[in-house]
C-alpha cells in the first residue's frame, strides 16, 4: 500500500465523470483542467489515445478516459492535464469535472481502482506507451454514485 494513503486524514481529490463512471484522482497529480482543444490523430495508437493536442505550446498526448476504461468513445467536455512524471503532461479527456473533494484516505483505499475494468490488452498497451502514466492512474479510484452523493450531502464526513 502506498504511504500516501496510510493515514486516515482527509486528502484532496479531483472528481470527474466519464460516461457512467466517477473517477477520483489525487489532486497532486492534476496540473489543470481545461476545455478540450483540437486533437491531431496519430497512427498506430491504441483506441484510447485520441492523439496529440498543443497545450501551452507543447504537444501533449490525449487519452480518452471512457475508452481507457473499456467503454465506447467518450464525450469529452474537459481535459484533465495530469503530471505522470518529470516535466511531461498527459491530457485525460473526461465528460465533466465535478470538483475537488476531501475524502478520508481510509475510505479512498477501499474504493475500486480506476483501472479495475481496463482489460489486460489495454493495460499492456498503456504500460508499453507510458509506464509513468500507468503508475499515475493506479492512484486513481472509481467512486460509486452513492458514495459521491453521501459526501456531497454531508452524510459522510471526509
Amino acid at each position: 500500500m502506498s504511504e500516501a494513503y496510510a493515514s486516515d486524514a482527509p486528502a484532496r481529490f479531483l472528481v470527474a465523470r466519464s460516461g457512467a463512471v466517477l473517477c477520483a484522482l489525487p489532486i497532486a497529480q492534476v496540473a489543470e483542467t481545461m476545455r478540450p482543444l483540437p486533437v491531431e490523430p496519430l497512427g498506430s495508437m491504441p483506441a484510447f489515445v485520441l492523439g496529440i493536442s498543443i497545450i501551452r505550446g507543447v504537444p501533449v498526448p490525449v487519452v480518452d478516459c471512457a475508452r481507457l476504461l473499456g467503454a465506447g468513445p467518450g464525450a469529452p467536455g474537459r481535459y484533465l492535464t495530469l503530471k505522470p512524471g518529470g516535466e511531461r503532461h498527459v491530457a485525460l479527456a473526461v465528460d465533466a469535472v465535478l470538483g475537488v473533494r476531501d475524502l478520508a484516505q481510509a475510505a479512498f483505499r477501499e474504493l475500486p481502482p480506476l483501472l479495475r475494468e481496463a482489460g489486460a490488452e489495454t493495460l499492456a498497451a498503456l504500460s508499453a506507451l507510458d509506464a509513468e502514466l500507468l503508475v499515475c492512474l493506479h492512484g486513481a479510484r472509481l467512486v460509486p454514485e452513492s458514495v459521491y452523493q453521501a459526501v456531497e450531502s454531508g452524510v459522510v464526513r471526509p
